[in-house]
Order: C-alpha cells, then structure tokens, then sequence
C-alpha cells in the first residue's frame, strides 16, 4: 500500500452486529509510513433494500419478428445514508489540504440507527444491506476507500405473535395411476406442536403415512424451506431454497410409518416477514414429503411457521441458562467472548439466556458495488449474522440440494 500501511474500519462490538434503535460505535484506523497530503477523511453510514432480476420475452412466431428482448426488474429502499467528517474538510468544498503525518491515527465514532429497521438480508434477487465506507479524499491521485459492512437485527419477538404456541397440522392424499388402473390412496397427517421457534430450536415433528398403493415409499423427509418473494413496480419474483432437512427410511407398499418426535434443528436464519422492507419478504414453510417409487410427484403437506428472533417465554423456561458459544476461530488469546456480541436487544425477556450470533446458513456473498473499484479495500465478503440460541444444539449443514427455483 506504499505510504498507508493500515486503513480499517472496526466496531467496539467486534461481531459486527447491532439492533434496530441502537448507536453504532467505532473507529477509523489509519496508519502511515510516510506524510500525506489529502482534502479530508470522510465517513458514509449507508442502509438500503435492492431487488433486481431479468425475464427473457422471446418473439411471437406469428408476427414474424425474430430474437428475443429482456426485462429488467428493479426497486430500491433508502434507510438512511449519512456523511460524516472525521478530519480535513468534505469533497468539493474546497481545495485546502493537509498533511497528516506518519503514524498511527485513530478517529472514534459514532451513529445512531433508526428506530424500525430491517433485518440484514442477502438474497438471490436482493439484499437489505448496511455498510460503513471510509474515503482519503487526495487532490490529483486516486481515493483510497475502505467498507465495511455490518448486522442489523430487527426484533421479532414470538411472544407478540398470535398463535405462535397452537398446534398447527395439515394432511393429503393422492392416488397413483398404473396403465389404466389407480391404485388406493396415499395418505400423510402431519403436525408440529406450535408455529413459532428461533433459531438453535429443534422441532419436534409428527406424522402418521399410510401407503395404500401397490409402490414401495423409497423415502420421508421433512424440509424446511425459506420463500423469499421480491417485489419491483408491477411485478413480483418468489425464490424458494431449501435451508434444513430431516429424513426417513422408506417403507413397503401397503404399510404405513409414523414420525414421532424427530427433531429438525432451525439454523441461522433472517426472521420472518423482514418487518421494515416494503420489497423483500421472507417467510418459512415446513413441510412433510412422501417419495413413491416410480414415475410420481410427492406427496405434500406443508406448515407455515414463524421464525423470531426473541423466542416464547415458556420455552426459555425449560433450558438453563446457557452461556452463549465463542465465536468461530475463538482463540484464549482473543478478546473476550463477550465482546463479539452486541448489548441486549431493546427488548427481551427476563433472565432470558442470551443467544450466540451465527452466520446466516446460505452463506457469504461479495457485497462489491457500482462505485467500488481495485482500490477498495476492506471486507467485501459477508454473510449477515442472526441470533442462535445455544440450547444443546449447533447449526446443521446446507442439505445436498440447497434449493429450487
């Protein structure tokens, strides 16, 4: 880097999360091998929902027009978008410089997050992101720039959600068609005990399957997949990804199973709703599926449920408190645990165990944006991080198929 031997962004929490409501602290590091001349360092706080995806239109044979044109499907959220001077002056406000020494330099800040945001997303076709940007603004050189993006939480507490602690249950039937012939039905009950869970919660599932056909059942499994739906003006485009999977062996023809209390872990995931985006929504959709043997669709009985972020008071009630897990790569050498973790939320429960902060299970995405070049530095890698709930059980695996379209 020639003169600028570190140019960081960090926060005094080090996980890089916050919630809704809250002030973000931190400081700007830089550090030279040399003077340098600049206008002034500035800082950006910015926070916005982005939803883009293409459809292709072919050409209608009949009127003879040939080739094809594409469709571009766009929306946009402003959250807020804030500079901040650290030292100098703004860009365009004039042409003093000064010459910051060699050194260390360090510049606390500060800012405050708007009440109602919402949650950290990255999705396929969008993303509700929040990054702070750094810039050494040089007269007749290049900037430099370094981002970094971070966490907004936005509180989804269970126990305000209606029904949340119902028994919620569905159930199907089919019949197969052989040749000209149908076979007697297939039949699944399925429930779960209630509707709403956090993440680090296993639910327990129930099913009884009667298999009434002439085929072997090659499998049962339960999935839980999460349905994001992005919205531009006069369209919409849903994407449904598989995120957890519990399975079950198969069973002959004309015999039956039952699942009794198998429990699929809920790993690191936004909450429902995205509460605070008029563009993006999420919700979450379990759901039993039978496998018949040949050529055939499954058979399907799906559950809607809510995923929180505060979970029901009578299920904190059945754990000890737990202290929440090092993060990933914790060293006794590194900071203290704690702080990797945020303050509490702004709201909560009493003496409710404080959860741990996982990765989001889809994983990281680069956050590079029309206007950062070759000369950004920083993390541009980033997967938005959501409370876990350290109750016996650590985040699964992405399953084998990740998700449909």
């Amino acid at each position: 880097m020639g003169k600028l031997k570190i140019f960081d962004i960090s926060f005094s929490n080090l996980s890089g999360v916050f919630y809704a409501g809250t002030v973000l602290q931190g400081q700007v590091t830089v550090e030279l091998a040399e003077p340098m001349k600049m206008r002034g360092i500035t800082l950006r706080f910015e926070g916005k929902a982005y939803v883009h995806w293409t459809e292709t239109q072919h050409a209608n044979a009949a009127h003879h027009h040939r080739g094809h044109h594409t469709d571009h499907y766009t929306a946009n959220e402003v959250y807020f978008n804030q500079d901040s001077l650290l030292c100098g002056i703004f860009p365009n406000q004039g042409s003093n410089t000064i010459d910051l020494l060699p050194g260390r330099h360090v510049y606390p800040f500060q800012f405050q997050l708007p009440n109602g945001l919402p949650s950290s997303f990255e999705g396929v076709f969008g993303h509700i992101r929040y990054t702070v940007k750094c810039t050494i603004d040089k007269p007749w050189k290049f900037d430099h720039t370094t981002k970094r993006p971070f966490t907004v939480i936005s509180i989804l507490d269970l126990n305000q959600q209606p029904n949340c602690l119902s028994r919620i249950q569905g159930s199907n039937q089919k019949t197969l068609c052989c040749l000209c012939c149908k076979s007697g039905p297939l039949q699944a009950t399925f429930h779960v005990d209630r509707s709403g869970y956090v993440p680090g919660e296993a639910i327990q599932l129930f099913a009884e399957i009667s298999n009434g056909t002439d085929r072997k059942i090659d499998k049962t499994y339960v999935d839980l997949k999460m349905i994001t739906v992005y919205h531009a003006i006069g369209r919409s485009k849903m994407h449904v990804q598989e995120v957890a999977r519990v399975t079950r062996p198969g069973f002959e023809a004309h015999g039956s199973d039952q699942w009794n209390g198998e429990k699929l872990v809920v790993p690191p995931l936004p909450p429902s709703f995205l509460a605070g985006c008029k563009i993006i929504d999420v919700r979450y959709i379990l759901q039993l599926n039978v496998d018949p043997s040949g050529p055939s669709f499954d058979l399907e009985v799906p559950l809607e449920i809510l995923i929180g972020t505060i979970p029901l008071m009578s299920v904190v009630q059945q754990f000890p408190p737990m202290p929440p897990l090092p993060p990933p790569g914790y060293s006794p050498s590194a900071p203290p645990p704690e702080a990797f973790y945020p303050t509490a939320p702004p709201i909560g429960l009493p003496d409710m165990p404080p959860p741990s902060y996982n990765e989001c299970i889809t994983g990281k995405v680069s956050i590079r944006e029309e206007g950062d070049n070759e000369h950004t530095g920083g993390n541009l890698d980033y997967a938005p991080v959501y409370p876990y709930y350290n109750w016996g059980h650590t985040p699964g695996a992405l399953p084998e198929q990740s998700g449909k379209q």
